[in-house]
């Protein structure tokens, strides 16, 4: 009888452990608060799926519970069959309309939703001049990062996903290793991200929403590829309409005059960045073609809220000069799996890392 007492008690606490936990999410992060049209469409698919279910738990729960104290013996040997219900017409339709009304309420939205995001017309649309109106990013996921190209602007990123808000966004997504999918969980998705084929689909990133969170939203990757399947992480800016023009034009004049060093330290970074091979894997440049790199581009390096997607340069603990060192000499136990090489201090010194460090910083287009 103990025994069974403590099971029950421990059975209540992981309930109630379960349901404090659920509240614990980030707004960043959670697919539980929408920042987009085509979230908010989810969200309510998901809601209106679980209320359902709440209500089918219901109502077997009360007929059982009913059925086990209605019909069970009032004293022992007591033998007497209650009535039978078989080939009842009136029961037999309830547990068939009953049904078949349900799966209509969830069916009708839910194929809805489904044809409405799957709705591609406008991506193709242009102005008079022929020019596309919606704004097109090509996404290529690679063993364990991501890579963003706007092919109607000419320019291409890495890690750092950059979107205006209030519009519709279309997305090409592609894998170029093994299956990856592309999820940004406040704003919608998932999709998968194949190699065999691309797949298509738009987000809508609300204003408000952003704001809320700093214009800063976290995309992961939702199939486990790998070691390093976790870490898989990027992220999302978000901003106006016309300051997402004005970073486009940035990327474009810096595609045309290369970043210069304004000192001797980063120009000495510099030196080390090509001596070690660093510009064989990693473009400075936002014009160069998606897919030509071995590893991210690094032209906006400088602004990343976060080095290699996991480390946090918001950290006051940490700043972004110890994140980058922590990584160049340690990037295959921070991130298993990954291709960019280990550099200690035999391939690199401790003067040619600060060097190095500081002209990785120095790499900004659109902050001072």
């Amino acid at each position: 009888m103990k025994n069974g007492l403590k099971k029950w008690r421990l059975l209540s606490l992981f309930t109630a452990l379960a349901f404090i936990l659920s509240g614990c999410g980030e707004p960043f992060v959670s697919a539980l608060q929408p920042a987009g049209e085509v979230a908010r469409q989810q969200y309510n698919l998901m809601i209106l799926s679980a209320v359902i279910m709440v209500v089918v738990i219901i109502v077997v729960a009360i007929v059982y519970i009913i059925a086990i104290t209605k019909f069970r013996r009032s004293k022992i040997g007591e033998d007497v069959i209650p009535k039978q219900v078989e080939g009842s017409h009136t029961l037999e339709i309830m547990w068939t309309v009953i049904p078949i009304i349900l799966v209509l309420v969830l069916a009708v939205p839910t194929v809805y939703v489904t044809f409405a995001l799957a709705d591609q017309a406008e991506m193709e649309e242009v102005d008079e001049e022929g020019n596309r109106t919606a704004l097109v990013i090509d996404v290529r996921a690679n063993l364990y990062w991501w890579e963003f190209a706007y092919p109607d602007q000419g320019i291409v990123t890495a890690q750092d996903l950059v979107v205006p808000t209030d519009q519709n966004v279309y997305f090409n997504v592609i894998g170029h290793d093994v299956k990856h999918s592309f999820w940004i969980p406040a704003v919608g998705g998932k999709i998968d991200t194949n190699v065999e084929n691309v797949n298509t689909f738009y987000l809508n990133f609300d204003s408000e929403a952003a704001e809320n969170v700093d214009n800063l939203f976290y995309g992961k990757c939702a199939e486990l590829c790998g070691p390093s399947h976790a870490l898989m992480d990027f992220k999302v800016q978000t901003m106006s309409g016309d300051e997402f023009e004005e970073w486009v034009t940035a990327m474009q004049e810096v595609a045309e005059e290369e970043q210069q060093p304004e000192n001797e330290l980063q120009a000495r970074g510099q030196e080390v960045y090509q001596d070690q091979g660093c510009i064989g894997c990693h473009a400075v440049d936002p014009t160069q073609q998606i897919g030509s790199s071995t590893g991210p581009n690094l032209t906006t390096f400088g602004e990343r809220s976060y080095v290699a997607g996991i480390l946090d340069n918001r950290d006051p603990d940490l700043s972004q000069e110890d994140n980058i060192k922590d990584w160049i000499r340690n990037s295959d136990s921070l991130k298993p799996g990954n291709k960019m090489p280990v550099y200690n201090e035999d391939d690199l010194s401790d003067e040619d890392l600060d060097a190095l460090t500081e002209y990785l910083m120095s790499l900004k287009v659109f902050s001072e």
